[in-house]
């Protein structure tokens, strides 16, 4: 299948849902078209709802007759996607829909991001709301917009809408786990400002470095998997170059979303063109201390040079070139804090997601995560500190709160024993170094029972991104059966 056509496995609703939904472009801030065919779709259902003017969208299914008295449930997911492409494929994802790709028992797209995060959530919803089960408790659907730059649109919803007692978000990548807690997480981002020139000397050229073939993948559920940041391995590169000889730096593009590892990053510069032979040195020195240092997991990484003669345009003066490149070096990325070696228990981290020079300045924007307010707290100051040192101008955007383990929870057991009864073995109970909405909705109705469960998804936030098609359909049968037991 290389077009949207409808997935032939089941559950049919959900896979027509989710076909439905990939046909509609939503990256983060340009939701307007997903949230108008959510609120058609609560339309054509004859469902209550309410769109508000951030485009989230809430949808009220009523309790079937025999489930008047019970505490109504809440689903929860987020309607916007990461737009990620490799270099090389050409797509429009402004009015292109997402081309799937069934490969056994897998989903994925043709070179960009499938949008499983969090589309498979919204298709769960919408096959819940309609699902002809006659034996379902009230059901309230919460869309929420701009989850994936800063949870903006849960941090906006009108907490005072919501009548459930339990609240069940389906943004969880890993059908094995039933979610219980995360971090909490903020947006730092700096400026560097400078102004151009002309040389005046024609001695230099200009050349261009494209560092590719690195997995990226999400800031917070790939943060451990020792990944390389193609931002700090361009900016590497680049000071080895002004270190041995005189340059200047002309553009700077790298990632696309301060929240994913970034894969690829491009930088262009004017070097002595005397230095030729050095610098070719120098890349592919380079090239080959970056592949020992990620013996595994980033054996695709690449290094692509290419010459490009005289020098176009203005540069960035050499000063400021080493000022942006520093910035990137010394600001903190990777793992931060954590409590011990073990595999989620990372308790903070950074991500240098984007990197971006224009005219007159570069942008750096990171995405800092934390499971500990102190920890959160302490990255914070770090980059205040840093800020007045490198000359930057930073803000902080798009905090969000953590979501704290609840000793006791009915519908955290409830949900362990309904796994147990369908697939004969104990869900694991987790925490994640990521975040989801659950915080932000626990400190708007405190008296929320939570969890948060999802299929199988690989790789998400890059190309790689794939849906696991046995594992939608494992998760929607426990689903069903969790709404109908509670």
């Amino acid at each position: 299948m290389t077009e949207n056509t409808i997935i032939k496995a089941k559950p049919q609703k959900v896979w027509e849902y989710f076909t439905q939904i990939s046909g509609i472009p939503r990256g983060s801030g340009q939701e307007e078209k997903i949230s108008d065919y959510l609120v058609r779709f609560a339309q054509e259902n004859g469902l209550t709802y309410k769109q508000d003017e951030y485009l989230n969208v809430w949808i009220k299914r009523e309790a079937s007759a025999n489930k008047k008295d019970h505490p109504g449930v809440i689903l929860q997911g987020h309607m916007d996607m990461v737009w990620e492409k490799n270099s090389d494929v050409d797509f429009d994802f402004d009015n292109q829909p997402i081309a799937l790709v069934q490969e056994g028992d897998f989903i994925r797209a043709e070179g960009t991001t499938l949008g499983a995060d969090n589309g498979i959530g919204m298709a769960f919803i919408l096959a819940l709301l309609t699902e002809e089960e006659d034996d379902l408790p009230q059901i309230e659907g919460v869309i929420t917009s701009d989850e994936e730059r800063g949870l903006a649109g849960a941090l906006h919803f009108d907490g005072s809408l919501l009548e459930g007692r339990y609240f069940i978000n389906i943004d969880s990548e890993d059908d094995k786990e039933i979610l219980t807690s995360c971090a909490g997480g903020i947006r730092i981002n700096h400026r560097l400002h400078f102004r151009r020139e002309k040389l005046k000397d024609s001695g230099f050229r200009q050349a261009s470095i494209a560092v590719a073939g690195l997995k990226g993948g999400h800031s917070g559920m790939d943060i451990d998997k020792n990944r390389a940041n193609a931002n700090v391995v361009a900016a590497r590169t680049l000071q080895r170059i002004f270190n041995e000889m005189e340059g200047m730096l002309i553009d700077f593009t790298g990632g696309a979303k301060d929240n994913a590892i970034p894969r690829e990053a491009k930088i262009t510069f004017a070097y002595d063109g005397t230095e030729k032979e050095n610098m070719e040195r120098i890349v592919k020195d380079m090239e080959h201390a970056v592949r020992k240092e990620y013996l595994t997991g980033e054996e695709n990484i690449r290094f692509t040079l290419s010459h490009q003669g005289t020098v176009v345009g203005p540069v960035i003066p050499r000063e400021e070139s080493e000022a942006v490149v520093e910035a990137i070096l010394v600001l903190p990325n990777g793992i931060q804090k954590r409590q011990s070696a073990r595999v989620g228990d990372i308790i903070s981290s950074v991500n240098i997601g984007v990197v971006q020079t224009e005219e007159d300045k570069a942008a750096i924007d990171c995405a800092a995560r934390s499971s500990l307010l102190s920890a959160k707290e302490e990255i914070m100051e770090k980059n205040r500190i840093l800020s007045k040192r490198l000359n930057t101008k930073m803000e902080f955007t798009g905090e969000y709160p953590g979501w704290a383990y609840e000793p006791e929870s009915p519908l955290r057991e409830k949900a362990v024993e309904i796994y147990r009864n369908l697939f004969s073995r104990d869900p694991e109970i987790v925490g994640v170094h990521a975040g989801v909405e659950c915080g932000i909705f626990k400190e708007k109705k405190t008296d929320l029972d939570m969890i948060s469960v999802g299929p199988n998804i690989i790789d998400v936030h890059s190309p790689d991104e794939k849906l696991s098609i046995s594992s939608t359909q494992k998760m929607y049968g426990f689903m069903v059966e969790l709404l109908k037991k509670l």
